[in-house]
């Protein structure tokens, strides 16, 4: 099985692109090792779509055949490989990692599949000839990656009960038991997110959840600002600021006048728009003033205040007050100031 993979990684971190989160990530090799489906709990820009990219690197190549269900040359199941020899390719891991992302219109053909009627027509309706596959096959042997999954409707959820029980779908009214073998992963934002629907518990019983939260310290997010963000190199980021940029984002997340909170796309955001700033003033070195003007078109609008608070101000006034005390505090303690 595809997921014995993950057993020669005891004892190490094969999750290089992800900084931090260590308890995260040895609760996810373990679930990997047992065969287990996983939903990465957390809020947006914390890089969970990233640690599904670097799960699917890990899967060693195999050499499938060249058919829409990635069947193993040694047991093919579908009917493009038992009626005639095919061709065999081999894939990576990433090559075989499938993304279905989240939204209230997917359908469950998008998902499993459907019976083409014209196939129908010259096979009959419930011939395996008929059926065109969805998503889901496509994934067979590698990772199937649902990207936010309460975003579904109930519908297409109980759709995917079989397949994580069984590995195995069985298609509307036909007759059709079709096999996929893949690692399950799925991420999830908080349910106060807007467009979210409720997981119903037999669904959330297939699953082990794994909560991811932002970076733990100043440090490891700048680490990932220099890794993941754009770069111009003709524009340097003074190491002093950019660590006073991302210690302030990280009192803005721990700021009890916030129900919503800057995700790590915001110190990215922050990081990439200072330099942009800066090369548009003709200068090689970012400043305070250009972090500053980002704040409006980077940071307000991926905040949301408390009611009580909201009233009173608006995000932009919100953020200038709050960004004026951190200074204010950096200067007292004589620590992490911006210059």
């Amino acid at each position: 099985m595809i997921q014995e993979t993950f057993k020669q990684y005891k004892g190490q971190d094969p999750f290089t692109e992800i900084y931090g989160q260590e308890e995260a990530k040895q609760q996810i090799l373990s679930a990997l090792i047992m065969n287990r489906h996983i939903i990465l709990v957390g809020p947006p820009g914390i890089g969970k779509t990233t640690l599904a990219k670097n799960i699917a690197k890990l899967l060693s190549p195999l050499t499938l055949n060249d058919c829409s269900f990635h069947c193993d040359p040694k047991t093919p199941f579908c009917p493009e490989c038992k009626t005639k020899t095919q061709k065999t390719k081999t894939l990576k891991g990433e090559e075989r990692f499938v993304r279905i992302q989240g939204s209230p219109d997917l359908t469950v053909e998008d998902l499993l599949g459907d019976i083409d009627p014209l196939k129908a027509l010259k096979y009959g309706p419930l011939a395996l000839e008929s059926f065109t596959p969805g998503k889901i096959f496509k994934a067979n042997q590698g990772v199937l990656f649902f990207d936010e999954i309460n975003r579904c409707p109930e519908k297409l959820q109980n759709a995917l009960l079989q397949v994580l029980e069984e590995g195995k779908a069985t298609i509307g009214s036909y007759d059709l038991d079709l096999e996929a073998n893949f690692i399950t992963l799925c991420t999830m934002n908080p349910e106060d997110f807007s467009g979210t629907e409720r997981l119903s518990e037999v669904l959330l019983d297939r699953f082990d959840l794994v909560f991811i939260g932002y970076p733990e310290t100043v440090e490891i997010e700048k680490n990932i600002l220099k890794a993941k963000g754009e770069t111009l190199k003709e524009i340097e980021f003074p190491e002093k600021l950019l660590e006073g940029t991302v210690a302030f984002i990280h009192t803005l997340r721990k700021n009890e006048n916030l129900e919503r909170v800057p995700s790590v796309r915001a110190s990215l955001g922050l990081y990439e728009r200072a330099q942009s700033n800066a090369l548009l003033r003709g200068t090689k070195t970012v400043d305070i003033q250009d972090v500053i003007q980002a704040f409006s078109s980077v940071i307000a609008h991926r905040i949301r205040l408390k009611p009580s608070v909201r009233y009173l101000m608006d995000t932009k006034t919100f953020i200038k007050k709050e960004f004026k005390k951190f200074q204010e505090d950096s200067t007292k303690q004589n620590e992490g100031e911006l210059p």
